[in-house]
C-alpha cells in the first residue's frame, strides 16, 4: 500500500521564491501519495504551482495556529509540515520517512535533518535536537523538535492534540514532542534524510526574546514539577543572557518572563515519571 501524506506548507507570503521551491520539492516525491495545501498565514500566497490548493487565512494567529488550520484540509494517515523556507533535498525523502513509521508502530513523529542551503553555510544549533550534536547527519532518538520539516502519524496528532496555538512562535515543537512522549509515542531525528534551509543570519528579532522567555516559562508551568521547572527556566535564562546585547532585548526577555508567570499557561499536563526517565535515557532531561 502506497503511503499517503497530508502535507501542510506554511507561509507568511514574504518568500514567494522559497515557497515555490518548497512546494516543488514536495511534488517531486516518489512512491508516496500527497495531498498538499499551502496555508497563507494572514496572506494570499504567491508562488504556488498550479493545481496546489491554497488556504488563505484572514489574519496571522501565529505559526502553530497556521499549521493546525491546514490539517483538516488534507487527507492521509501521515501528516507532513513544511515551512516555506525549507525544501526536501531528495525525491525519496518522504518514502524513507514512511518506511520508518511502517517499521515502528510506536513511532509518532520524525524530524528531518536540516542542512544549510548555501555551500559551506552555517548551521543553527537548534537544528539538531540533542545535546551532543556530533555528526548532524546521524539519526537518533529525540525528545524535542525543530519544527521546519516534521512528519507526524495522524493517529498520534489526533490523540495528543494539535500544535499549541497559544505559543504563537518558539518552543511549540517542545510542547508537542513532550505530549507525544507522555502518551507513549517515540520521536526520531532523521538526520540522514536532509532538508535544505537557509543559514541563520544576524541576531534574533526582539519578538523572539519575548516569546522565547514566555513560552519557556509556560512549558515549565504546563508540564514539569516545580523543582525541574525552576531548573528548566533558569538554564534557559543563563544560556540566553549573552545574547541580550541591547536594552530592547533585555526589556523583551524581562517582559516574556513576567508574562509567562502572570498569563494563563494553558492546561496543566504534568509529565509522568516514566516520561522524564525516557528523556534522561535519551540524553536530554527536561532541565536544558
Amino acid at each position: 500500500m502506497t503511503p499517503r501524506y497530508g502535507c501542510v506548507v506554511l507561509t507568511a507570503g514574504r518568500r514567494p521564491e522559497d515557497l515555490r521551491r518548497a512546494v516543488a520539492s514536495l511534488l517531486a516525491q516518489r512512491d508516496v501519495e500527497l495531498d498538499v495545501v499551502v496555508v497563507g498565514n494572514g496572506c494570499e500566497p504567491a508562488g504556488v504551482p498550479d493545481g496546489v490548493r491554497v488556504l488563505a487565512l484572514d489574519r496571522d494567529d501565529g505559526i502553530p495556529a497556521g499549521r493546525n488550520a491546514g490539517v483538516p484540509q488534507v487527507g492521509g494517515e501521515l501528516l507532513f509540515f513544511l515551512d516555506d523556507d525549507a525544501e526536501l533535498a531528495g525525491e525519496d525523502a518522504l518514502a524513507r520517512v514512511a518506511a520508518l513509521f511502517a517499521a515502528d508502530p510506536a513511532l509518532g513523529l520524525v524530524q528531518l535533518g536540516p542542512q544549510p542551503r548555501e555551500p559551506g553555510g552555517r548551521r543553527s544549533r537548534d537544528w539538531v535536537p540533542r545535546l551532543r550534536i556530533g555528526d548532524p547527519r546521524r539519526p537518533s532518538e529525540s525528545t524535542v523538535v525543530w519544527e521546519g520539516a516534521v512528519a507526524i502519524r495522524r493517529a498520534a496528532y489526533d490523540a495528543v492534540g494539535p500544535w499549541p496555538a497559544e505559543f504563537r512562535f518558539v518552543h511549540e515543537g517542545v510542547d508537542l514532542g513532550w505530549r507525544l512522549m507522555d502518551a507513549g509515542w517515540r520521536l526520531r531525528y532523521a538526520g540522514d534524510i536532509p532538508v535544505l534551509h537557509p543559514s541563520p543570519t544576524g541576531a534574533a528579532h526582539g519578538y523572539s526574546y519575548y516569546f522565547g522567555a514566555r513560552n519557556r516559562v509556560w512549558l515549565a508551568r504546563r508540564h514539569l514539577p516545580l523543582p525541574l521547572g525552576m531548573l528548566f527556566v533558569a538554564s534557559f535564562a543563563l544560556r540566553t543572557v549573552p545574547r541580550l546585547t541591547s536594552r530592547r532585548a533585555l526589556q523583551e526577555a524581562a517582559r516574556g518572563y513576567r508574562d509567562g508567570m502572570r498569563q494563563p499557561a494553558g492546561p496543566r499536563r504534568r509529565l509522568r515519571a516514566r516520561t522524564l526517565y525516557r528523556m534522561a535515557r535519551a540524553g536530554r532531561p527536561p532541565i536544558i
